[in-house]
């Protein structure tokens, strides 16, 4: 039998490509190495930790903003192994939804270790070791990303953890040190943070959250700091030991001429390595084939395809953000492409999310992206503490800040810091995709009272006409 698309990974990016490849008529087929559907995203990552930090928000609220609003329930409990169970029965849910969407458009599933022996074979390692070749006109490399490790360090999901680790941790650490100020860490972070674990990050850069806009960057520091995270800047992890009950991690001041400065050790529970991912490629004989790699990541032209004919990649093993989304969007793409249609990515309007209390989102250039590039720019900015809703909701820390060129006035870049920015960045990457301007957004009704005002207002301000500031 010969299929017409075998797609490797079953991630957001792999089983997306499956499915739309499916509905486009193609007989298609997967290859997952897990037991489960959905890859690192619905199993142990997105999924779970959205879970999560929904949950100890809830334990947040019910011991902290619930007697502001004249709600009491007496003292609040944490029953961590119920919580956990939240966090497993969501991951089951979701990775069910995956299999059962495989059966409704009658996707084969291949559970083993998918290599390609050459281009149009897949060969499928079984978990008994029995192997099987499949035939394919076309292949999708869709294995995703995994943990970055640190040097010399060896991670043991007990004591010195990865992200997946940082999970199902069975208690709260009395210590968490987490090395890297990345979205990852400080998601995971604020979760054992607001459960009663004392948290303290280590950063080589000088910032947290690089990439971001710096002004917010600046604001979910303090943000952070204020519920409790501690930051160290500027430094470099040389040493993480592990110890009787927990570990030490001794990181040295980075200097401007580059030379390590002085010293220090912390003592700790829990080590939360979370330094970066990067692309899972080995095992795929890629080399053996001759595909093109570059520092780790698969080459692909603009139609996904690799050097050889054939055989395509797509989400964290090729360029760009390692992101489920974006992974997604080049799923459906790639699939529209081999049927023949005009897939289309655009990757200046793939929107980040750190979905922390409060949240933050972006899409577009930062404002040190664009004096980089020397486009001139206008700045529009609204805070929370001016918006009706968010102060019924006692939510009122952040702000929207909206860029525009100065001269054709067309949005370039929106930058959120509050409660729900996740979700509101969604209509900035609208109004981009449609190359629209602040000015059509500033003239757009939006209902009162909601979150959605202030991303109008920031709009406004754009031209200095805010009405509630």
């Amino acid at each position: 039998m010969t299929y017409d698309l075998i797609v490797i990974g079953t991630g957001p990016g792999g089983y997306v490509c499956a499915i739309r490849a499916a509905q486009l008529g193609m007989k298609v087929a997967v290859v997952e190495k897990r037991s489960t559907f959905g890859g690192t995203c619905l199993n142990i990552g997105c999924i779970p930790s959205k879970a999560l930090l929904y949950a100890s928000e809830k334990f947040e609220e019910v011991r902290h903003d619930f007697p502001a609003l004249g709600i009491s329930v007496g003292e609040a409990k944490l029953d961590l192994r119920a919580m956990m169970k939240h966090k497993d029965d969501t991951v089951g849910a979701n990775v069910g939804g995956v299999s059962f969407l495989f059966k409704k458009n009658k996707v084969e599933t291949f559970h083993g270790t998918g290599s390609i022996a050459a281009p149009g074979q897949v060969e499928v390692k079984a978990e008994d070791g029995s192997t099987q070749t499949l035939d394919t006109k076309a292949i999708c490399i869709a294995t995703g990303s995994t943990v970055l490790p640190l040097p010399g360090v060896e991670i043991d999901d007990e004591t010195i953890v990865s992200s997946e680790g940082a999970l199902s941790l069975g208690a709260v650490p009395d210590r968490m040190v987490i090395v890297g100020g990345g979205y990852i860490g400080l998601e995971l972070g604020s979760v054992w943070s607001r459960l009663g674990c004392k948290v303290e990050v280590v950063e080589f850069l000088d910032r947290i959250l690089p990439g971001m806009d710096g002004e917010v960057s600046k604001q979910f520091q303090r943000t952070l700091e204020k519920q409790g995270i501690t930051f160290h800047l500027g430094r470099k992890v040389v040493k993480v030991e592990k110890r009787q009950g927990g570990a030490t991690v001794t990181f040295e001041r980075k200097e401007a001429n580059g030379d390590g400065g002085a010293t220090e050790t912390i003592e700790t529970a829990v080590v939360l390595v979370a330094i970066g991912r990067k692309p899972n490629t080995e095992g795929l004989n890629l080399e053996g084939i001759g595909v093109t790699l570059d520092r780790g990541r698969v080459v692909v032209g603009e139609s996904f395809q690799t050097n050889i004919e054939g055989i395509y990649a797509i989400g964290d093993v090729i360029r760009g953000p390692m992101l489920a989304h974006k992974a997604e969007d080049e799923g459906v793409a790639l699939a529209e492409m081999l049927a023949g249609q005009h897939g289309h990515v655009n990757y200046g309007v793939i929107p980040g999310v750190v979905y922390t209390s409060p949240e933050v989102a972006a899409v577009g250039r930062t404002e040190e992206e664009l004096r980089a590039a020397d486009i001139r720019y206008n700045v529009g900015k609204f805070p929370f503490t001016a918006n009706g809703r968010a102060r019924a909701m006692r939510h009122t820390e952040g702000f929207v800040k909206v860029l525009a060129d100065a001269e054709t006035d067309r949005v370039l870049g929106v930058h959120i810091i509050g409660i729900g920015a996740g979700d509101l960045i969604a209509e900035a990457a609208v109004l981009m995709e449609f190359g629209g301007s602040s000015e059509d957004l500033a003239r757009t009704c939006h209902a009162h009272p909601t979150l959605t005002e202030a991303v109008k207002e920031a709009a406004m301000a754009v031209e200095k006409r805010a009405i509630h500031i």
